[in-house]
């Protein structure tokens, strides 16, 4: 227990990078599956044909291999692209490799979620906001959105979820998150299982905080429609 205590601020300051990058990574990830769902939903065959390739390949890669793709891969690109106009080589940092590979990956999956719950908004709504003289822009942000976002909020819920999780891969490429942090400790103190334990409890407790906030937004939505309880 003594290890612990004295060990508490570092493990909690890995703790605040995980939820940052987590936070980040969900940022991104809702971008990229707003503009995948109008893709897929857009009557330009290029647009979905973009958005088609994007989900099924994206969700066919393994996390840690997107992770390292992106690390590795990526700094190289950039680097030889500014190598080619003269400018030095530079460092992809370790917490914005992640956010671009774990937001690139699960803004697949939330593509999917948003086109399914525009899908699931009737038509006659859209309709009905044009036949009263609303703008279509109007119509989208005013009628569409509002019922869009209350429907995908449970699918959001679950890629939330799923996505903290994931957020552990990170610390392979010396991001010192909760995982990073817990492992050199438990490595230095030659007690890997104690601190491993600590991992895992602070992940329940940040999924169990974030089931408990989603639900309440779920219910809040909720109110009006006749599913409402």
């Amino acid at each position: 227990m003594g290890d612990l205590l004295r060990y508490a601020p570092i493990l909690l300051s890995g703790a605040f990078v995980t939820v940052a990058l987590a936070l980040a990574s969900l940022a991104l990830a809702t971008v990229l599956g707003v503009l995948g769902a109008a893709g897929k939903l857009s009557a330009s065959g290029i647009a979905r044909a973009v958005a088609l390739a994007y989900t099924t390949l994206v969700r066919g890669v393994p996390d840690i291999v997107m992770l390292l793709l992106v690390y590795f891969g990526g700094q190289r690109l950039v680097n030889v692209t500014l190598g080619a106009v003269g400018l030095p080589a530079v460092d992809l940092p370790p917490f914005l490799a992640g956010v671009l590979s774990i937001g690139f990956l699960y803004g697949a999956y939330l593509t999917e979620t948003f086109r399914g719950a525009y899908l699931g908004v009737p038509r006659g709504q859209g309709d009905a906001g044009r036949a009263l003289g609303l703008h279509r822009f109007a119509v989208l942000w005013a009628v569409m959105l509002p019922q869009v976002a209350r429907l995908a909020l449970p699918g959001y819920a679950n890629v939330w979820q799923v996505l903290v999780k994931s957020t552990a891969v990170v610390s392979v490429i010396g991001l010192e998150d909760l995982v990073g942090r817990a492992n050199d400790v438990g490595k230095t103190l030659r007690e890997p299982f104690l601190f491993l334990i600590v991992v895992l409890v602070v992940y329940l407790a940040i999924t169990w905080v974030s089931n408990l906030a989603l639900e309440w937004l779920e219910r809040r939505a909720a109110r009006g429609t006749v599913h409402a309880r």
